[in-house]
């Protein structure tokens, strides 16, 4: 009777040594694959990390070369507004000009060397025919 309570014991304590053996292999697996997702969970970290600096990075080039376009869009501005006044006066003097007497006196007479009627020289000048004759007349 001994004997085989003994052997019971050993055959028991054998299970149980097998079942610990099973369950330090069970553990020991599952620490591997909790190992594995942690790398690859840091690895995913840092890619996401090296993209969101990329992303920044971009972004500041982004908004430096932004502010620079406005700067040069300010001073194209100011200088087209320049242009638009020079050319503004320069348009000025040119109706001034173009309304004096001399002027149109000098129109009347070389329409009137390049053979063309009073009514024509009156409509390309902008006056009367009579005006046309006048001048015309003033000056044969």
């Amino acid at each position: 009777m001994n004997e085989t309570i003994f052997i019971i014991l050993i055959i028991s304590c054998s299970v149980m040594e097998l079942l610990i053996i099973a369950g330090a292999l069970l553990f020991y697996f599952r620490l591997k694959r909790s190992q594995t997702l942690m790398n690859t969970l840091q690895d995913n970290q840092q890619s996401l990390l090296a993209r969101i600096e990329m992303n920044a990075r971009l972004e500041r080039e982004i908004v430096a070369t932004f502010a620079q376009r406005q700067s040069e869009l300010r001073e194209l501005d100011s200088k087209l507004e320049d242009r638009a006044r020079s050319l503004r006066k320069l348009l000025e003097q040119a109706e001034g000009i173009a309304r004096s007497p001399q002027f149109l006196r000098e129109i009347i007479l070389n329409g009137r060397k390049k053979g063309l009627s009073s009514r024509q020289i009156a409509l390309n000048s902008g006056l009367s025919v009579d005006e046309v004759e006048l001048i015309l007349a003033q000056n044969p």
